[in-house]
Order: structure tokens, then sequence, then C-alpha cells
């Protein structure tokens, strides 16, 4: 049985084309400035990028990752002694900076907190896809034996 729960953002198709054509045009910019590919790569490569969380059940660890290209990144710590995973529904926005204007873009997403110590949370898993994010929260609940509070209403 895999004691290593895991769970990753979708990178959308639109952010993931452009992160490769970036990448791509990062090919031609080392033939005429080194800054200006190592500026792209770093671009293209944090678009293709995608957050994540995972819980060692046997280690009693977690940690956030930033997952790419099959590899993941992060430092884990120890688990906290959690009270309960919760649920609840919130509005996301991101700032999207263009060169002659700025736009605000907002969206509903439900969001996971496994809560300790009273008021302390770790953020988990984010989503907008409601029965998804119960049946995350359901088996993070049932893997360490805590409570599943219902905060999206």
């Amino acid at each position: 049985m895999n004691s290593i729960i895991t769970y990753t953002k979708e990178v959308p198709l639109v952010k993931t084309l452009l992160g490769f054509a970036l990448l791509a045009v990062s090919l031609y910019g080392i033939l005429r400035s080194a800054v200006v590919a190592l500026v792209l790569i770093s671009l293209g490569l944090n678009l293709i990028a995608t957050d994540g969380s995972e819980i060692n059940l046997d280690n009693k660890t977690y940690r956030t990752i930033k997952y790419l290209f099959g590899m993941k990144f992060g430092s884990w710590k120890p688990i906290p002694k959690f009270d309960y995973v919760s649920v609840f529904k919130t509005v996301e926005s991101q700032r999207i900076n263009g060169v002659a204007a700025t736009a605000v873009v907002s969206s509903n997403v439900i969001v996971l907190n496994l809560f300790y110590q009273g008021n302390k949370h770790i953020t988990f898993f984010r989503t907008t896809d409601k029965d998804e994010a119960f049946k995350v929260a359901e088996h993070i609940a049932r893997c360490l034996e805590i409570e599943l509070v219902d905060a999206t209403f």
C-alpha cells in the first residue's frame, strides 16, 4: 500500500502551451543574449510547473511541492497533530499585468485546509470541483483519523 498521499493542480492547456512557447523562443534567445534566454527559460518553466502537496503517512511528514517534468521539489516537514480537515468555498483572484493594462481575474475555488493547534492551518489542496474536493478530504480524514468539516455553504 502506498503511504504517500499526493495531490497536484492541473495546469491549464493555454498556460502549458505558453510555457513551451517561451522555452522554444529561449533557444533562439541563447544565440542573441544569455540574460534574455535565462529570463524566458525561467518564465516558461514557471508556467509549466504545477503546485501540489504530499503527506507521508509512514514517516508522519508533509511537504508542499512544485511538480515539473515528473520531478517533485519541496522539503519534508513533520506533520503536526491535525485536529480536522476543512473544505470551504472562496474566491481566488489573480492579477494579470500587460504592457498597457492590468486585469484581475476572479474564480470560485474550493480549498482544503488541515487545522492544528486551534487556528493554525496548512492549505493542502485547491480545486473548482466540489465532488473532487470532498473525495480528497474524505481520503485525508480517513487516513489521518480526523474529522471532516464542511464549510462550503
